[in-house]
């Protein structure tokens, strides 16, 4: 079958070679149109790259309660007169009265006035949490080892460094039973968490933590050893997290969650409560709709670029209609005609669509590198990009393809 598409293919070609320069811009349609998709289909691949990345940052199975603490005295005196803020007893209230809880702990958060040895990059956030923190988050630890339930009935001045921290703070020699101090704390550090990955944007109400960047030490120890300057203005707590189980709805939980804090503060609105496993909903739902939107806008471009092929292929047809007369003379079919000029149209569109891809991609990293965004390239992107425009290409040449089969074999010889 292809055998017996070459003569269509070889007179296809002289054909378009012949008249290079509208050739090309009868192409230009089409490369727009197909670069744009591939760029726009990178670009929202890219987004989604990312944004499963923070998710599972985030954890799919878990509920992160943050608390919203106030500004100054006239604020936080406000707030008290309706909520108690964020406390340990919303924690007990939560362990004993919502199901499907796999693991949950407390947060405390300090930010060091005074840290030794000093760092000239920025200081790393202390944070107070129970053991159960490293499931939770599914940390992992690549030196030493995580504090115990022990550590913390006993408010040991333990701690655990980022991986920043850890080279921030005392470099790149093994820090497991070197100290750091931490306002006027010592602390001996008992272990080294391995790299994470890391949010660039606020989401959902949560504060960008550079969690490679942390000294996580047990909360009774963070409670008991260390104050606060500002602690007037703050909760008794500032987090909670929490996992459920793998067979439990997390977005059910959180709205169970949600009501019993909403009772106890009296709707102050105090708190966040951010479901990672409902805002990859939410965002695949937005993503979905922001692609078919810039689909369509780059759709418009083939489609101006198939007019352009059929206004072409029309004008080709009337400059060789002599050409067609001769050919149905000595035999060729009406179906040998369209076949011909609808060769021609989709192999405008073919080589249109292979360079709008090189475009594409070209665009796409173009786009990167000035904007900062990340976009990816996939392989099914450009299969539809191609597809599309060869099926543009298909559309638009039937048309033309029909009226040149349709042309009276002897008005066409006779044809000046």
């Amino acid at each position: 079958m292809f055998a017996g598409m070459l003569p269509e293919i070889y007179m296809g070609l002289s054909s378009l070679l012949v008249h290079k320069l509208r050739s090309l811009l009868t192409m230009l349609g089409m490369i727009f149109g197909v670069g744009a998709v591939v760029a726009m289909l990178a670009i929202t691949a890219g987004v989604e790259k990312e944004m499963i990345s923070y998710i599972d940052l985030l954890g799919v199975n878990n509920i992160i309660i943050e608390a919203k603490e106030a500004v100054d005295r006239n604020e936080l005196q406000a707030r008290r007169l309706i909520s108690p803020g964020l406390t340990f007893r919303d924690f007990r209230a939560i362990a004993e009265n919502v199901q499907g809880l796999e693991a949950l702990t407390p947060r405390k958060r300090f930010k060091p006035s005074k840290v030794l040895p000093k760092t000239a990059q920025e200081p790393p956030l202390l944070i107070g949490v129970e053991p159960n923190y490293l499931h939770i988050n599914s940390l992992k630890v690549v030196e030493g080892r995580f504090f115990n339930d022990e550590d913390n009935a006993k408010s040991a001045p333990v701690c655990v460094l980022g991986e920043s921290a850890k080279v921030n703070l005392l470099g790149y020699d093994q820090a497991v039973g070197k100290y750091i101090k931490i306002n006027e704390v010592w602390l001996q550090v008992i272990g080294v968490l391995a790299q994470q990955a890391t949010a660039d944007t606020d989401v959902e109400g949560l504060e960008v933590v550079n969690r490679n960047n942390l000294v996580i030490a047990p909360l009774n120890t963070v409670m008991r050893r260390f104050e606060d300057n500002n602690s007037y203005l703050k909760d008794e707590i500032d987090g909670i997290y929490i996992k459920v189980k793998s067979d439990t709805d997390s977005v059910e939980t959180a709205n169970v969650v949600s009501a019993i804090l909403s009772a106890t503060h009296k709707d102050a609105g105090d708190f966040t409560i951010t479901v990672p496993a409902g805002l990859l909903e939410q965002r695949r739902r937005t993503q979905q709709i922001f692609s078919i939107v810039m689909i369509c806008i780059a759709g418009i471009s083939l489609l101006v670029g198939g007019i352009g092929i059929m206004n072409i292929m029309l004008a080709t047809v009337l400059e060789r209609t002599r050409e067609i007369g001769i050919r149905r003379a000595i035999g060729a079919r009406q179906a040998d005609i369209v076949r011909q000029f609808l060769t021609e149209a989709v192999m405008i569109s073919i080589l249109g669509g292979l360079i709008g891809i090189a475009f594409g991609f070209t665009l796409s990293r173009v786009i990167a590198s000035a904007a900062g965004w990340s976009t990816v390239v996939t392989t099914a992107s450009i299969a539809v990009a191609f597809g599309v425009s060869v099926g543009i290409g298909l559309l638009f040449g039937i048309y033309p393809a029909v009226q040149a089969a349709k042309l009276d074999p002897i008005e066409a010889i006779r044809y000046e």
